[in-house]
């Protein structure tokens, strides 16, 4: 009987110990594999034939040998998990490459990402030809092998002919979008899984503009990552001077964009003693948003000490995620022993901004991403307007699964709103557009991603923390906090609930359970939801236009509006094995409780039908 490695290598080990024995040595050496009896192979025959040639190809090639370990650990334990690990090579979802760490062609290793740059070098020569010299920027965050990915990046940049700058240490994945354009490079990388569990890592890459690569690019560097040649043990060792690492000026230029674009300097002066609480959840906003608090004038800001250094694992909370109210708690109580007037966190890379509020009796008030995207867009419309720098034919950007309440807001001020696909990288693709970037005033997604001005071109948690502090103290100033301001907009524009619920559905049963869910709703959405009448159903698959008359990328987002003006969304998400139900209603506003009560009511009755669609 032959043993895995004959059949999958089709040549005899040099070594043979034998069945009876349960062992045998690979013909390599490296080390001792349990030898697989028959039932064994029939379970790995059974494997897609282009999963079992991927494994083939990591254990024959010139891996380094944790790897190889890894590899037949899982064929010799994990069927499953090795299937899902070579299930496919990465693709970019709406975040970036993003996955679990370790080996395979479908995880985050130092060989996925190398072949994902060889293929990025190639895509940027192609496009700005053989003469040019080429640049690219490398941030990383505080996520275990963040900084080790980073810097293997950075030597195959380098080893290719590319010029590199790497930030110092892990900073915040803004900064990086900041750096591609005052650097003047023509690509940039963060290494970052954003607010996913410790396990995952991921590769975003951002074009020339400072967003998020889209069509066409991320097909093209996907395509040239096709065809790249997969190196395993290939030249490391860059020339002096390709890899330049960015010094503190950097921060520095990045710290005074922040504090130009603020509104109310003089509110912070007043109220310069006003408590505040800051968590970087164990991530990269430590290193800046103090520095930039500090700068704009707050003397009494408290960060949370457990939380404070970076730590890839996470180690005080489950998920590093400011949408989670149990990633708050250590801030929380922090904020009780002080009486902070507002509490901020931010994930891991520092582009999602969470925050809770003091009410008058003391308890905590959470704002979800909604609430906050309607307080800073209230804020700015109303500081710009009162400076007389309110621009012509100005813009509000959302995604398709934002509050509309912004809509309404936007209104009052005659300014626009722009609906573009889930994902911040939409937002700066329609700034780059033809003169776009002198319309644009403010852009938000509801899981927590905010930007004000053009000079970044993705979320920014970190500008985010000074806009809504200098925000608080203005209300402050107004005897007033920022529950007091929302309740006010909600007396003027009526009460805006939105919810969203996830449901995880993991490998290749998962995907299929998603699809279908998404067929289902496609084939046969109700005529009725919770009561309510459906009046329309917007499917993005087909053509459909924004507010400029711009078509958007098809994608796979349903839509459904009923005659009580509420929205129901369905989408798999880009980043994580999970499909997506968000539902936002509307309706008078009859106080915080109240109105709290009914819409909960209403959007939890709506979600449980779609649900179960």
């Amino acid at each position: 009987m032959m043993c895995l490695w004959d059949r999958m290598i089709g040549e005899k080990c040099k070594i043979r110990l034998g069945c009876a024995r349960k062992k045998c040595y690979l013909r390599c050496g490296i080390r001792p594999v349990y030898h697989w009896g028959k039932m064994q192979y029939m379970e790995f025959n059974q494997l897609p034939v282009e999963v079992r040639a991927r494994v083939k190809e990591w254990l024959a090639f010139e891996y380094d040998p944790r790897t190889r370990e890894e590899v037949q650990w899982l064929i010799d334990n994990d069927l499953e998990g090795l299937q899902e690990a070579f299930r496919c090579d990465m693709t970019f979802g709406t975040g970036g490459l993003r996955g679990l760490m370790g080996a395979g062609s479908n995880r985050v290793n130092i060989y996925t990402l190398r072949r994902v740059t060889l293929g990025l070098a190639s895509y940027l020569r192609s496009i700005y030809g053989e003469a040019q010299e080429l640049r690219v920027a490398i941030a990383y965050d505080s996520r275990n092998n963040s900084q080790k990915f980073a810097q293997e990046v950075a030597n195959t940049l380098a080893v290719n002919g590319v010029r590199v700058y790497l930030m110092r240490g892990e900073r915040p994945t803004p900064q990086l979008s900041f750096t591609v354009r005052v650097m003047r490079c023509q690509a940039g990388v963060v290494i970052t899984a954003s607010h996913n569990p410790k396990e995952y890592n991921g590769y975003k890459v951002y074009w020339a503009d400072g967003g998020q690569v889209v069509a066409p690019h991320d097909a093209g560097i996907m395509a040239a990552v096709a065809t790249a040649k997969n190196e395993a043990n290939g030249k490391r060792i860059p020339a002096e001077g390709q890899v330049i690492t960015l010094g503190p000026g950097i921060d520095e230029a990045y710290l005074n964009t922040i504090l130009q674009g603020l509104y109310h300097p003089e509110c912070v002066r007043a109220q310069a003693k006003m408590p505040i609480v800051y968590t970087p959840i164990h991530g990269t906003g430590g290193a800046l948003v103090p520095q930039l608090l500090k700068r704009m004038g707050f003397a009494n800001v408290q960060v949370v000490p457990k939380q404070r250094d970076p730590d890839g694992n996470f180690p005080t909370v489950q998920s590093p995620n400011p949408e989670d109210p149990d990633a708050m708690n250590l801030a929380l109580q922090l904020a009780n022993q002080t009486k902070a007037v507002l509490v901020m966190g931010t994930d891991p890379d520092a582009d999602r901004l969470g925050a809770y509020v003091r009410r008058p009796d003391g308890e905590y008030e959470r704002l979800n991403g909604n609430q906050i995207a309607v307080l800073l867009a209230y804020y700015t419309l109303k500081s710009l307007k009162e400076k007389g720098k309110l621009p012509k034919k100005g813009q509000i950007v959302r995604t398709v699964v934002t509050t509309r309440m912004l809509d309404a807001l936007a209104a009052t001020y005659k300014v626009g709103v722009v609906e573009v696909l889930t994902g911040f990288k939409y937002i700066a693709h329609w700034i780059q557009a033809e003169h776009n970037a002198d319309r644009f005033i403010f852009g938000a997604e509801e899981s927590h991603g905010y930007l004000a001005g053009t000079a970044v071109r993705d979320k920014d948690a970190v500008q985010g923390c000074g806009l809504l502090s200098e925000m608080a103290a203005w209300c402050y100033e107004r005897g007033q906090n920022l529950v007091g301001l929302l309740e006010e907009l909600y007396s003027t524009y009526g009460y805006w609930r939105e919810e969203q619920r996830s449901l995880v559905l993991e490998g290749e049963a998962g995907r299929e359970e998603i699809a279908q869910r998404m067929k289902r709703l496609r084939e046969n959405h109700p005529t009725t939801l919770a009561g309510e009448k459906v009046t329309r159903v917007v499917d993005y698959l087909e053509n459909e236009v924004n507010a400029d008359g711009v078509l958007i990328p098809q994608s796979d987002v349903l839509q459904i509006f009923t005659d009580a003006g509420s929205l129901i969304t369905a989408r798999p998400s880009g980043t994580e094995p999970k499909i997506k139900y968000y539902v936002g209603v509307q309706c008078a506003y009859q106080g915080w409780e109240a109105s709290q009560a009914a819409g909960g009511k209403r959007c939890q009755a709506l979600l449980e039908a779609v649900m179960g669609v």
